[in-house]
């Protein structure tokens, strides 16, 4: 039988007050509801009688009408979640160390496991004064373009050295989603990835989520070796190669220009793609490093991932992944499928951001602040667990990588480190196969020089306990 349409408005109008309201909550009175909806009592009392009989409400005669009581889960068996594990089948991704990277560090902790600069080096006010410019920008809350706005997008490109056109740019909410869709895009579930190694985590996690095998090429203190490379590529059938020239993560390291034209070379030779991840280039602290992969480039190979992201603010989310040729394309649809577009706010703020007169002495600012950090924390490792310990100097990027004492374990020293507030990351992280040493991970963006001479010796003494600990065992 069809309904009163009045009956029908109150009856959705109590469904919203209980959908409100916690079990056992009173309903307002049917006077008041008559008053509120313009209805007559018995419509009222027909839509509060059907709920009655749904179990929806009860009625205390003398008292009102109250939310009835929801069914209880079976309280005598526990929640059963064993079969998610046959659902879910094997694990496809692996994040070890990277939750541990973004965990929100407690205030008395020495924080030398961040790779973002902290906020007394980020440039608060001209971020402020450019989202306050940004937002008052016809549309910006609208949708905007696949591939981002024109004017960032050629930012970008000059940012390459010129190495790609300003229609080659697609702007993407960081780096590590840029990653993300180029192993998706260039690469197969099951096809092997190579990596150097040590190799930024984040990269490790994306190459496995995405299905692929990762094969680790070993690395020295001038980058990637050019000679194991070729070799990784004949013996693999490998088609992508994922590097970072420009003061490696975790290593700091920096691909000399012979190196960089032999990389391209074996990758030519392999008919495979080079993702260039050029996060670091505006940290150089001593000189300018060699110019980007992809300027050496000029047959497609080169796919570059580059940051704004973290020389700014980690709150400021943008990047921008580049390629020729169908590559472009396949990139930009793997970028569409997860997101459509980088919001416009972001997009606006980080051009005013970058247009703006201060942000050149920002970047200014900024690398003579990291070169003081680097140096007083350099300095108080050597001091307090010896010249081995860090045998090379970064000349730029975030990170130091400090090498531990013979069989040590730098999980161990880590998970000792924390306890005490001191918050590092072991060197097996970085590494996607077996690891041939015990390293330490150290941001030196973080390490207030106020503090990390004293950091060290408790660091030191954490080394010591741990191998300690390791004897007696």
């Amino acid at each position: 039988m069809k309904r009163d349409s009045s009956t029908v408005r109150v009856t959705q109008h109590l469904r919203r007050l209980v959908a409100a309201r916690p079990a056992g909550a009173r309903l307002p009175s049917v006077r008041a509801l008559m008053a509120e909806l313009g209805v007559s009592p018995v419509t009222v009392q027909k839509a509060l009688d059907a709920m009655v009989r749904d179990g929806v409400l009860d009625t205390r005669p003398g008292l009102g009408t109250f939310v009835a009581a929801r069914p209880a889960p079976d309280a005598a068996r526990p929640a059963d979640f064993g079969w998610q594990s046959l659902a879910l089948g094997p694990a496809r991704s692996s994040a070890a160390g990277l939750a541990g990277l973004l965990a929100l560090p407690s205030a008395a902790a020495r924080t030398l496991n961040v790779a973002y600069l902290p906020e007394e080096m980020q440039p608060t006010a001209l971020l402020a004064a450019a989202s306050a410019r940004a937002v008052r920008r016809p549309g910006i809350w609208g949708r905007m373009p696949s591939e981002g706005v024109p004017a960032l997008r050629a930012w970008f490109a000059a940012r390459s050295d010129h190495a790609y056109h300003p229609r080659e740019v697609t702007i993407c909410p960081g780096t590590q989603a840029g990653i993300a869709a180029a192993f998706r895009a260039l690469a197969a579930p099951g096809e092997p990835v190579l990596v150097e190694t040590p190799t930024y985590l984040g990269a490790i996690a994306a190459a496995f989520a995405a299905g692929l095998a990762v094969v680790p090429v070993p690395t020295d203190a001038d980058g990637v070796r050019p000679d194991l490379l070729l070799e990784a590529f004949r013996r693999t059938g490998a088609r992508l190669f994922y590097c970072q020239p420009t003061f490696a993560n975790p290593a700091g390291t920096v691909l000399p220009p012979e190196r960089r034209r032999a990389v391209l070379a074996a990758a030519a030779e392999a008919g495979a793609f080079v993702v260039e991840d050029d996060w670091a280039r505006d940290f150089a602290i001593d000189g300018e490093p060699p110019p980007p992969l992809a300027a050496w480039d000029r047959d497609g190979h080169v796919v570059q991932v580059r940051s704004l992201t973290k020389c700014a603010a980690p709150g400021l989310r943008v990047g921008a992944i580049c390629a020729r040729g169908a590559a472009l394309e396949r990139l930009r649809l793997a970028r569409m499928a997860d997101d459509f577009f980088v919001p416009g706010i972001l997009q606006e703020t980080a051009l005013e951001l970058v247009s703006a007169p201060g942000w050149t002495r920002h970047l200014r600012a900024l690398r003579a602040g990291l070169r003081q950090r680097r140096d007083a924390l350099a300095a108080a490792v050597r001091r307090h667990l010896g010249a081995d310990a860090l045998q090379h100097l970064p000349a730029g990027g975030l990170h130091l990588w400090v090498a531990l004492p013979a069989g040590v374990s730098d999980i161990e020293v880590e998970r000792r480190a924390a306890a005490r507030d001191i918050l590092v990351t072991a060197g097996r992280h970085w590494h996607p196969a077996e690891a041939p040493g015990a390293f330490l991970r150290l941001s030196f963006a973080t390490a207030d020089p106020a503090w990390a001479e004293p950091c060290m010796a408790t660091l030191a003494e954490v080394v010591r306990e741990a191998d300690t600990n390791r004897e007696i065992g």
